[in-house]
């Protein structure tokens, strides 16, 4: 297979199989999220890609760390790309309180088909690096650690006459590596493009009316002008319609603006002015599905507090629609109504406490079936998070 082929092959197969991270805001040592621990199930098995879960839904009570544990992961994209950041991941409580060490430390398993890829770092504040190590299949291709010196480790083919001598704890390896190097193309150096390019297509966002996100470029444009200029205010409203908020939109002028509104057989509302805060959210995360069903778009999701503002069963048609998409993603909710091995399994399933996070499967002796009631049984406390 040439190697153009198989950066194409192996594009579909990324995902992340497990997260480590230590000594960043509410993760005081080493806190563990695995997504290779999967079950034998012979139901909803487009769940899992790679022998890992590709739908994964994490409850846990509030203050557990649901949030920072989506910050924590997303980390990685504020010294590896030059794309959204937000100031969760600036300001002074990055680091632990608790913790006695200088240094928060993150640690990401990803899965390249049948190639692994580690990459860890430590940093003293979002900013500042003080070491990474990136490996494949358990060959280290590039290292530094400042507290021993400035000299980096580079082993990529093609990489001979980059300088070793980094000095700038601001800026990454790999960062410096991927912006100065004519790469050969040898199978190592298209998995460190891939690995690249998955993490610039990561995407973060919270189910709320205001349009916060981590990561993925979105555009220049506002939410209603992007659904507007793309021509897809019909969609909009069959997907508005199709979710239960039975409506008519239309494009209306407004000052120096066009603005999307509701038609109420000739009279006309802007949206915005009078739509519920769950209307909103869920134009917010039309906005964001667009994204999801372009090819290549986006690689990984989160959604923070995904249906804080929906019925039980949208929330179940939102999971629904991003299954269709095959990206991996996350969501977090405390919505157990949708609990069900109807929508997930499981092995998909996550409940999270401050110090630890495994899924239902792993959180009882009991062997679960597709027949079992998985909301019935965490009501009953019957899973128990080691």
């Amino acid at each position: 297979m040439s190697i153009g082929c198989y950066f194409r092959a192996k594009l579909q197969e990324i995902v992340l199989a497990k997260f480590t991270v230590s000594n960043f805001k509410g993760f005081n040592s080493d806190f563990v999220f695995d997504l290779t621990k999967v079950n034998a199930y012979e139901f909803n098995q487009e769940s899992i890609k790679n022998n890992v879960v590709n739908n994964a839904i994490i409850y846990g009570k509030n203050g557990v760390g649901k949030s920072n544990l989506g910050l924590a992961i997303f980390d990685i994209v504020s010294h590896l790309t030059e794309y959204n950041s937000l100031s969760e991941l600036k300001n002074a409580s990055y680091l632990n309180a608790y913790s006695d060490s200088d240094y928060a430390k993150f640690r990401y398993e990803f899965l390249f088909g049948s190639d692994k890829v580690l990459y860890e770092y430590e940093k003293k504040n979002s900013d500042t690096l003080i070491s990474e190590k990136f490996e494949i299949n358990g060959v280290e291709l590039a290292g530094i650690d400042r507290r021993e010196g400035p000299q980096a480790r580079i082993e990529f083919d093609g990489t001979e006459t980059l300088n070793r001598e980094l000095t700038n704890s601001k800026l990454s390896l790999l960062k410096y590596i991927k912006n100065n190097t004519q790469f050969d193309p040898t199978q190592e150096n298209e998995i460190f493009k891939l690995f690249y390019d998955f993490v610039e297509r990561m995407l973060f966002f919270r189910s709320l009316n205001s349009n916060m996100y981590l990561g993925l470029q979105s555009g220049q444009s506002s939410l209603q002008e992007d659904i507007i200029e793309r021509g897809n205010v019909p969609d909009l409203e069959k997907f508005l319609n199709e979710a239960g908020i039975v409506c008519k939109l239309k494009v209306e002028q407004e000052l120096d603006k066009e603005v999307l509104a509701f038609d109420f057989d000739g009279k006309t509302i802007s949206l915005f002015d009078v739509a519920s805060t769950g209307t909103k959210s869920l134009v917010l995360f039309y906005y964001w599905l667009q994204r999801l069903k372009e090819t290549s778009k986006v690689s990984f999701l989160i959604i923070d507090e995904f249906d804080a503002f929906y019925h039980h069963e949208l929330s179940a048609m939102v999971v629904e629609r991003l299954k269709e998409t095959g990206i991996q993603f996350i969501l977090t909710t405390h919505n157990v109504s949708i609990m069900t091995n109807d929508l997930l399994r499981p092995d998909c399933y996550f409940l999270m406490k401050k110090d630890a996070i495994q899924s239902i499967a792993r959180s009882t002796s009991k062997e679960l079936r597709e027949a079992h009631n998985l909301e019935k049984m965490y009501k009953a406390d019957s899973f128990n998070v080691q």
